[in-house]
């Protein structure tokens, strides 16, 4: 086992799949400065920097999958998709069905999300609730160096287009980024056994679609991605001190969905709390509850939520973003400690 930094991981696994099959490139916006490593050893052919248009270059790599390449295309927050939905979401996710299986898409959107550190609402949104909502897309949120370098290398080999969220908490390059420009008087809450951890000394692609236990329980499942696992791994130290034995579900995958291993965990729990950094109204939290409902399981249920727009304002940020107290109280109201 080695031990790597979250991106570490991530440029490992790249590095590992491009050196096993040319026809892996990156394409994006300054890529060939973020990914100087990557860029040293392949080259400007498979490092391709990109003009600041994501509509282009995300529409380019749908083009390039289509004809045989599998790009790894880098947007640069998940905020910014919104520039090529099209290229997305009426195209990659698309194309598959409506070719009748002839053509597909083998592409992968890697870009960075969520908040806690002071960028407002249009540079720190989730959204991948909004991603997985549109058949044809696969939505990964890995939590962990080990988790993000092995989903990376299965994206790229998977044969329908995945969107890679990386958090922006986990990653040190951005780190690095958060804590410069003005910006060393802004706190934020890093997760350190996300932000670094072992790793395989050799990559293997982790199945797609399958969720892990993070913590054994028995008493209330709390289920989410990133770096809510690590709000809900808090919550669950404050718990057990109660007397309270917290199970925690990573996800991984938002689409697809674990169902089975959710509906394990449940049925032995009784409880469950969705920690979900996106938008509460019509996503994934919702979804959870929809799944364990249409099972027939009986549940006691809770959320914590992003509910409204992110605000700038710290203080205010921290009242809008899921935290390990919101997650704690909203577990004891589920446990029965109090109303």
């Amino acid at each position: 086992m080695r031990t790597m930094t979250f991106s570490g991981a991530i440029e490992d696994a790249l590095a590992t799949a491009m050196a096993e099959d040319k026809r892996v490139v990156i394409m994006g916006e300054d890529v060939q400065m973020l990914r100087v490593n990557l860029f040293t050893r392949f080259g400007k052919e498979r490092v391709l920097a990109a003009p600041i248009s994501e509509s282009a270059f995300v529409g380019a790599a749908v083009a390039a999958a289509m004809a045989g390449l599998r790009p790894v295309v880098e947007v640069m927050l998940v905020d910014f998709i919104g520039v090529a939905t099209d290229a997305l979401l009426n195209h990659a996710a698309k194309i598959e069905a409506f070719s009748g299986g002839k053509w597909q898409v083998p592409m992968v959107v890697r870009t960075a999300c969520g908040g806690g550190y002071g960028d407002g609402g249009q540079h720190e949104q989730s959204l991948w609730g909004w991603l997985a909502h549109i058949p044809g897309l696969t939505v990964v949120v890995p939590s962990t160096p080990a988790d993000a370098g092995g989903l990376m290398l299965a994206a790229i080999e998977y044969e329908s287009p995945v969107i890679y969220l990386e958090h922006k908490l986990l990653a040190d390059y951005w780190l690095d980024y958060l804590g410069s420009g003005g910006r060393k008087t802004v706190k934020y809450d890093i997760p350190e056994p996300g932000a670094k951890g072992t790793v395989p000394d050799r990559w293997q692609p982790l199945p797609i679609g399958k969720a892990v236990i993070r913590r054994q329980g028995v008493d209330i499942t709390m289920a989410g991605v990133g770096v809510g696992i690590y709000r809900a791994l808090e919550a669950a130290d404050i718990l057990e001190k109660e007397g309270v034995a917290a199970e925690i579900l990573d996800l991984r995958t938002i689409s697809p969905l674990d169902t089975e291993a959710l509906k394990e965990s449940v049925s032995k729990t009784g409880r469950l709390l969705v920690v979900d950094e996106d938008y509460r109204d019509f996503g994934l939290s919702g979804e959870l509850a929809a799944r364990i409902l249409e099972a027939r399981i009986p549940v006691k249920y809770e959320r914590v939520c992003t509910a409204k727009t992110i605000p700038y304002n710290r203080e205010l940020e921290d009242q809008t973003l899921p935290n390990t107290k919101m997650i704690v109280e909203k577990a004891r109201r589920l446990i029965g400690s109090y109303p």
